[in-house]
């Protein structure tokens, strides 16, 4: 379980811009819950992503998982828990490396490196599988830089990568917005197996309503620093895109916009 307590966050505090984005913000993910967030621009969707992950502090509060208090843990202890795949697919791989280094980088994460090959050439076949699982021929391409590939490519790799050791949270941040619809598409499907074949507790930014309805079992939306809309279960079921609108809407005219 993922639990947000208190959490506040301050930009610019002290300043002529401060701007208060959380204040004594709480959120609990429970085991097993695929969420699908939704929010206007500013709404406080990534930042919470980046409070969960540790890419940005907190004023105050506490952040747990399970029954650890993980507040003042670092980005990189995180992170051997939490996988995470970025809106743009440049962030999850090395261009100038080529899939098979890629492959080697995420299959060490969290281990100590020493003065050994980078890659492990018994793992080969491994690799291999796993990328064959895509559907995508990236298999018989395992020493051609990740630079030359799609951006559908890339992302599909990313996302192999960044559940590729034992992690209990999958972070998806806006992960399909750079694609093409039909590779979106494909990514989507993707994401929905590998969620459900490892059993992963996820958490997955978008701005496609169809997505957020069709996918997972649980539905947020943010607004300014609150959760405004939570389904789940059998009421996340019968959701529709345009009870999510009608609430966009509402916002967006409260906001005078």
């Amino acid at each position: 379980m993922i639990e947000l307590v208190n959490i506040n966050k301050y930009y610019n505090p002290g300043t002529v811009n401060e701007m208060c984005l959380f204040k004594d913000f709480n959120l609990n993910v429970l085991d097993g819950e695929f969420v699908s967030v939704v929010g206007s621009n500013g709404s406080g969707k990534t930042s919470m992503l980046n409070i969960i992950c540790g890419s940005i502090p907190i004023d105050r509060g506490t952040i747990r998982i399970g029954s650890e208090d993980i507040t003042m843990m670092p980005e990189y202890q995180r992170q051997r828990r939490i996988g995470r795949v970025y809106q743009n697919p440049s962030m999850g791989t090395c261009p100038t490396m080529t899939i098979l280094e890629n492959m080697s980088l995420a299959d060490n994460k969290g281990m100590s490196f020493n003065l050994t090959r980078g890659t492990n050439r018994k793992r080969i076949d491994s690799y291999r599988e796993s990328l064959h699982s895509l559907n995508l021929g990236l298999e018989d391409k395992l020493h051609v830089p990740v630079g030359s590939l799609s951006g559908g490519q890339r992302q599909a790799m990313a996302l192999l990568m960044a559940t590729m050791t034992p992690i209990e949270f999958l972070i998806l941040d806006e992960h399909t917005a750079a694609l093409d619809p039909k590779t979106a598409e494909l990514i989507m499907q993707l994401t929905d197996q590998v969620v459900k074949e490892k059993k992963l507790t996820t958490i997955m930014v978008t701005h496609n309503l169809r997505y957020a309805v069709e996918y997972g079992n649980r539905l947020i939306m943010m607004h300014q620093g609150e959760v405004v809309i939570d389904k789940a279960g059998d009421e996340k079921k019968v959701t529709e895109i345009d009870s999510i609108l009608e609430k966009f809407n509402e916002i967006s005219i409260e906001c005078g916009n």
